[in-house]
């Protein structure tokens, strides 16, 4: 039977097109947490977005660690259906990887156009 319990009812759908209920969602969301933050190891400490996405994944971490039933978590986490969660720990996973790949930290191989950050 493919689906998990919510307040004692088995899920059989997300309602959500082309996101399907996934069978263990506690345990796929703290496997993504943790490897997120071994990701993050990977960029240097000074950098923004390793400081921020490390506060933000070690709260949601915990608040998935912590939870006793899925509408727990999924009220910690404010996405909506775990499975939401689920979906944008993978895509933060991926972007973890892409910043390490770009380097944004680094300083730009020529020098920005004069006024090239200035806001107007």
């Amino acid at each position: 039977m493919a689906g998990h319990i919510v307040r004692n009812v088995v899920k059989r759908t997300t309602g959500v097109t082309g996101l399907a209920v996934h069978p263990q969602p506690l345990e796929a969301l703290q496997r993504l947490y943790g490897e997120t933050l071994e990701q993050l190891k990977k960029l240097p400490e000074s950098a923004s977005y390793r400081k921020e996405t490390e506060m933000l994944t070690t709260e949601r971490l915990g608040i998935v660690s912590k939870g006793t039933n899925i509408g727990e978590v999924e009220r910690g986490i404010g996405f909506g259906q775990i499975e939401e969660a689920i979906k944008v720990a993978e895509n933060e996973l991926r972007l973890v990887h892409r910043m390490h790949r770009l380097r944004p930290w680094e300083d730009l191989i020529e020098k920005a156009p004069e006024g090239q950050w200035a806001n107007p």
